[in-house]
């Protein structure tokens, strides 16, 4: 048996490789209940307020799917879109294995590019951007995992706005579990006027345009 000594090293490769096969089948089976709003590619669909999700960060989309789940989000009555996407989760995502799984899957899709960029002040934004946002979500609004800061680039004017506009009003991150969102809430208040909102989107989407 001495000769086959690099059998069981093998066989532990075997095993984690279909491990996970498995895993990548089962977050690609559960994202099909995603596809309606979000796209086949993760692409988003701003008329049914449905954001981009490819290539976001897997720890911030399992840590989003579960505050869904727990209520900690999607529960506020200004948050329809927030309610809709609680609902989903709640009868196709009903355990932490599927959540993780989907959540892998989606964070390896293709990143999605800002096609056609918002309209505003350039050196504004990046002021105000820098200022007050790449500290935690990068200067090119790639995102921080280590710092529980998604990824920004890529995202829709229209999305970006409303989920702003939630936390510096108490919609989103005002629940004592979320720790990140309480301090992007703080943050959301500290950001002068709509039209700098307006700026640093701008900014945030000539990061996210194709190369």
């Amino acid at each position: 048996m001495k000769g086959f000594r690099w059998l069981k090293p093998l066989l532990g490769c075997v095993l984690l490789l279909g491990s996970g096969a498995l895993w990548a089948a089962d977050g690609r089976a559960g994202f099909t209940s995603c596809i309606a709003c979000h796209g086949s590619k993760g692409e988003g669909n701003t008329t049914l307020g449905a954001p981009a999700i490819a290539g976001q960060d897997a720890a911030y989309l399992q840590r989003q799917l579960q505050h869904f789940r727990a209520g900690r989000r999607g529960t506020h009555r200004s948050d329809t879109f927030g309610a809709q996407m609680r609902a989903a989760g709640a009868t196709t995502l009903r355990d932490d294995a599927a959540v993780a799984a989907v959540a892998a899957y989606v964070a390896a899709l293709p990143k999605t590019r800002q096609a056609a960029p918002a309209k505003g002040d350039l050196r504004n934004g990046n002021n105000l951007y820098h200022g007050k946002c790449g500290a935690c979500h990068g200067g090119n609004a790639e995102g921080n995992p280590a710092l529980n800061a998604p990824r920004l680039a890529g995202l829709d004017a229209g999305y970006l706005k409303r989920q702003f506009a939630y936390f510096r009003d108490g919609v989103r991150g005002a629940d004592p579990k979320d720790v990140p969102g309480r301090q992007m809430a703080m943050m959301a208040r500290t950001l002068p006027a709509d039209r700098d909102l307006d700026d640093v989107i701008a900014f945030i989407h000539q990061q996210g345009r194709p190369k």
